[in-house]
């Protein structure tokens, strides 16, 4: 057999007229082209739709193509983003047209004008009574602690009892009232500040919170911390460690008051609970869950740090129609055989989601862990790709 590189190398072209050469430059042309049919073409292996035009920038969505585990993680994280657990959905308004106006400006004028000014009397009233009781039993009675911290629960209970009325407060609680025992740590979910007040006119906790300046800080140190409460500050490492050893000397004592932990660590917005921390879950202690739902059709207790301070939350609490909530006592959990924390912290936020119709903003992160497992593999298809120069 002839091979054709030898043939056309050996007929020179200068010999050839130049319809002959044509005709045979065509068919060597041909000739070379049935050579690469036998060659692999690696475009005919892949999606046409994952392979990007020629010189043009590869994209995101160029390497999501190739693999459809890729696909579904990033369609978790921008339908399921960890951002929307803090995000307030303000509802939409009802007042836009000449009938239904007139009620809102009615309306506003009753919550500012009338119920404002009345509940602000009664928040008055309420810090005068207090104060004017609890000065006088925090110095007098430094010789005798249990009678002094008997009224100081108290106080600080009815203090709570006046800010829950200053906003018109409708609380209805479900399950046995909690009781301070050894070995024992309350958890909830946490939507805002005023959770810890809600909880509190019930049974005086100790709270586990982080340390906030102005007048609230100011009530932190004089008032609260007569109740056992243990502040952090999450700008100092050292804190995690004092913080630790705080609370398994407080769950140890037969007197302390009930511990009160909210292991989300931020407010979320009452619409779903993100993952709890396993501090309060590795003390060997009892956990008691406790699940807080709010009514947003009177006004959304949601508190948005970065946006609003306490005061201003407040303000807006005291100048809404009410603060209707539920709250659910729920049943002790204990730690089961070869369960770790990070397992029993999933199960309490669990049993705290399906009582308080709570979402569990884990979706996204379930496909993150899903891509990241099978990272290696599609990494090898996108580094073909790069070498395919496209």
């Amino acid at each position: 057999m002839v091979n054709s590189q030898d043939f056309k190398n050996s007929i020179p072209l200068s010999s050839i007229s130049t319809p002959e050469r044509g005709t045979k430059m065509s068919k060597l042309t041909s000739s070379s082209s049935e050579l690469d049919l036998d060659r692999p073409n690696i475009e005919d292996y892949l999606p046409s739709d994952s392979i990007p035009q020629p010189h043009a920038k590869l994209r995101l969505r160029d390497l999501l193509d190739i693999s459809p585990t890729l696909t579904e993680a990033a369609g978790a994280i921008v339908d399921d983003s960890f951002t929307r657990c803090f995000k307030s959905n303000p509802p939409e308004p009802w007042n836009w047209n000449i009938y239904l106006f007139p009620l809102w400006c009615l309306g506003v004028v009753v919550r500012y004008g009338i119920l404002f000014p009345g509940r602000v009397l009664v928040l008055t009233i309420g810090w005068i009574i207090f104060l004017s009781c609890y000065i006088p039993v925090h110095l007098l009675l430094k010789g005798h602690d249990k009678l002094r911290k008997r009224l100081e629960r108290a106080l600080v209970e009815l203090i709570c009892s006046f800010f829950v009325a200053s906003w018109t407060g409708v609380v209805k609680y479900h399950g046995p009232r909690p009781c301070a025992r050894p070995k024992q740590v309350f958890v909830a979910n946490h939507t805002s500040m005023i959770d810890f007040i809600v909880l509190e006119q019930m049974t005086a906790f100790a709270v586990i919170m982080q340390k906030h300046p102005g007048w609230v800080g100011l009530l932190q140190s004089t008032i609260l911390d007569s109740l056992g409460c243990i502040w952090f500050n999450r700008s100092e490492a050292k804190d995690r460690e004092i913080v630790a050893r705080k609370l398994r000397e407080h769950v140890e004592g037969a007197d302390n008051n009930p511990l009160l932990i909210f292991p989300e660590g931020t407010c979320v917005n009452n619409q779903f609970t993100v993952m709890f921390k396993k501090g309060a879950f590795e003390l060997g202690s009892t956990v008691c869950p406790i699940a807080i739902k709010y009514n947003k059709i009177f006004v959304d207790a949601f508190w948005n740090s970065k946006k609003q301070s306490f005061t201003t939350h407040l303000l807006q609490l005291m100048t809404s129609w009410a603060v209707v909530c539920d709250v659910w006592y729920l049943e002790p959990q204990n730690m089961k055989p070869r369960e770790t924390p990070i397992e029993f912290a999933e199960r309490v936020r669990d049993i705290i989601s399906v009582r308080a119709g709570l979402k569990k903003g884990t979706q996204a992160a379930k496909f993150c862990r899903v891509g990241a497992a099978s990272v290696g593999r599609e990494m090898r298809i996108v580094d073909f790709q790069a070498l395919l120069g496209r």
